[in-house]
């Protein structure tokens, strides 16, 4: 018979497919006609590559994630997965300033630095464009450094300060050492800041002739005017915008065409008496908070200040360069005066390339090119001892790639995570490539069996898989996650599994083999019990029912297993977790948790979108209700709250979560993974041995 294809066949985790960098692969293994039968008219088959490198077991040495050793049958994966960030972590901008990683968007721009240093030289601060940017839900680490703390993943990679080498997450531990730049929380642009922005420029570079009391120049008095000319349109046109909340209106426009050696200036000028008077106001009124300080320092370094190989400020009038100095005292700088006699004394930053970073990060100055003199200098940073990592939730990740493969990750020097990006050294995109060109250890059980046969094995838990899902759709007809198995099960090694797919029933019989040893447990995803809502939701994951079919095949079998309830949809299917906790417990399951639907950019708009085009009638009431678990907001990234939310509905989540889960005998952990029975088979012409 003739299989008709669905007209809403499952689509791809991303529709992105950013070019390579590197040199493509020329040799292929053959497309999956299995596979093909359930795509779309004019969507790319799915590909599979020989991956012919000798090694399976992927190592760490962290104590925090339950195990040192991963296999990864295949490379890349048709479910997308991603290894990243919390997306509520601060990136360094070009500008300077500290932004949440899940508002970046391909094309800006970020400070980076040298993936690796030339022969010879050290590596140095780059600039980076965000070529390509991809969502995901994972399990978490959270590394704590003596000055910093991130939400971030097993496989995420930094750069350690004693041997600037790469090191994964799950490689670090207590006392490594990273590379540091001290992150400086986002202050808000108030009008204390932009009153001090305003007497700051104009003091440093303005021309005021104005006094209060004084009328048209055509009763006798002098002509009246205010102006600030540079040669920068930079700080002119935030001028314009922050006398505008005062309501004085300007504009920005020529003031010197430019010579030989001279550069055009241009300007900003008001002569309206009224406006003038309200600007005099402005300048001459000294506020005592810290926005108005951090507003002046940006004002006058836009208008005297110099970025090069140091920062300083000059100016002839001591009691300004002294105001300047007191106001950066108090924001944590130290400014060392220069006396000139008779010509421009000079105010000069003390510190290092991190408190230059530091002084445009809190002052936020406006012209970008006394802002960019601190790229391509030695990334001079301070080591940051790690402290601690402990195993976060299962939650929302940001990755981003950028054009040096680095970036700065709350103050931490990182890398591009190496899921996606590494399918570009194998010459394929990062993006939809990593999903339909899957690189296959075809040898990987007999591998795997070498390794488990060595002296210098320990027995200890290996993680199925520590890259991508070893039960992604290809393994139906490669089976290599099954030999794999069979390899754990000859040897009594403890496996542990988690996923999606239904394909892992297959396989019960040798989890319950390892199993009656203590060895392997399967934790199962379950989102929603409606067929139609879950293909909505996870349109390439099998559907609800299948899965729980799947674990209860495992769990006859006599293999612990768990469900996670994720995401939980306020409005939406947070009103089946007592049915979805009902069927996982008769299916079988022992265990159980959930994690609430989070919203960062820029998934709110395509979740919204989502909702207008499958549940219009519902729309309305889903913002809302998620906006009751986020304190009025559609998104909350704070750790501890982003997997749970607040309020009273977020509690009602909570509680029903509970007692369904106490009701059912869910509200327990699976049992630890037990590795006593390990043992070595012999093999064909290995000698007996008598003693």
């Amino acid at each position: 018979m003739r299989r008709v294809s669905r007209p809403d066949v499952p689509g791809r985790g991303t529709a992105a497919n950013p070019p390579n960098r590197y040199e493509p692969l020329h040799v292929e293994l053959d497309p999956d006609p299995d596979l093909d039968e359930d795509r779309a008219p004019g969507e790319p088959p799915t590909l599979f590559y020989r991956d012919a490198s000798r090694t399976i077991l992927a190592e760490n040495d962290s104590p925090d994630v339950g195990f040192r050793f991963s296999v990864n049958p295949y490379r890349g994966c048709e479910h997308g997965c991603i290894y990243c960030l919390g997306p509520k972590t601060p990136v360094l901008y070009a500008d300077m300033t500290w932004r949440p990683i899940g508002e970046t968007r391909v094309g800006d721009v970020l400070v980076a630095f040298d993936e690796f240093p030339l022969p010879g030289r050290t590596r140095k601060l780059r600039r980076a464009v965000v070529e390509a940017m991809w969502w995901s839900k994972k399990r978490t680490l959270r590394l704590a450094t003596e000055r910093s703390e991130v939400i971030t993943t097993a496989g995420h990679r930094w750069l350690q300060a004693r041997d600037f080498r790469w090191s994964r997450t799950e490689q670090l531990g207590h006392g490594h050492r990273l590379r540091h730049l001290p992150v400086v929380a986002d202050e808000k642009i108030d009008d204390d800041y932009r009153v001090g922005y305003i007497a700051g420029l104009s003091l440093g570079d303005g021309t005021f002739r104005y006094e209060p009391g004084w009328r048209s120049n055509r009763l006798g008095f002098p002509t009246a005017y205010w102006r600030v000319a540079l040669i920068d349109d930079e700080p002119l046109t935030r001028l314009v915008e922050h006398l505008l909340c005062f309501g004085v209106e300007a504009a920005t426009r020529p003031f010197f065409a430019g010579a030989p050696n001279r550069k055009p200036l241009w300007k900003v000028e008001v002569r309206s008496l009224g406006r003038l008077a309200i600007i005099h106001a402005l300048v001459n009124t000294e506020r005592d908070t810290r926005g108005y300080r951090r507003g002046f320092l940006a004002g006058f370094f836009d208008a005297e200040g110099y970025s090069g190989d140091s920062r300083r400020i000059s100016q002839v009038d001591i009691s300004v360069l002294d105001r300047v100095q007191r106001y950066a005292t108090s924001l944590g700088f130290e400014f060392r005066l220069e006396l000139r006699p008779g010509k421009a004394s000079t105010l000069r930053l003390v510190g290092r390339l991190s408190d230059r970073i530091r002084f445009f990060a809190v002052c936020r100055p406006a012209i970008a090119r006394k802002l960019h003199a601190t790229l391509d200098r030695e990334m001079n940073l301070d080591p940051d001892p790690v402290r601690a990592i402990e195993p976060g939730p299962t939650t929302d990740v940001v990755d981003i790639q950028t054009s040096t493969g680095t970036f700065f990750a709350a103050g931490l020097a990182t890398h591009n995570c190496y899921a996606r990006p590494t399918h570009e050294y194998l010459g394929f995109s990062a993006g939809l490539d990593f999903e339909r060109r899957i690189m296959v250890k075809a040898d990987a059980p007999t591998l795997l069996r070498t390794a488990l046969s060595s002296p210098k094995w320990e027995p200890q838990v290996v993680a199925l898989s520590g890259n991508t899902d070893c039960y992604q759709p290809a393994e139906r007809r490669l089976r290599l996650t099954r030999g794999c198995l069979e390899v754990f099960a000859e040897f009594r090694n403890p496996v542990s599994a988690i996923t999606k797919s239904a394909l892992v029933a297959r396989d019960a019989d040798l989890f319950a083999e390892l199993a009656r040893d203590g060895a392997a447990h399967v934790l199962f995803s379950v989102t929603s019990l409606d067929p139609d809502l879950a293909r909505r939701m996870e349109p390439r994951a099998a559907r609800p029912d299948r899965r729980l079919d799947a674990l209860a095949t495992v769990a006859r079998a006599g293999v612990p297993v768990g469900v996670m309830i994720g995401p939980v949809v306020p409005g939406l299917n947070d009103s089946e977790i007592p049915r979805i906790l009902e069927a996982a417990a008769r299916a079988g399951a022992q265990s159980a948790s959930w994690v609430l639907l989070r919203l960062p950019k820029p998934v709110d708009e395509l979740f919204a979108q989502w909702l207008t085009e499958h549940y219009p009638e519902r729309r309305d009431r889903v913002l809302a209700r998620i906006r009751d678990t986020r304190a009025g907001r559609i998104s909350d990234s704070t750790f501890g709250r982003r997997h749970r939310g607040q309020g009273e509905y977020a509690e009602q989540i909570a509680a029903l979560f509970e007692v369904a889960a106490r009701k059912h005998g869910l509200d327990r952990h699976l049992p630890p993974l037990d590795a006593t029975a390990f043992r070595r088979p012999p093999r064909t012409g290995d000698q007996i041995r008598l003693f």
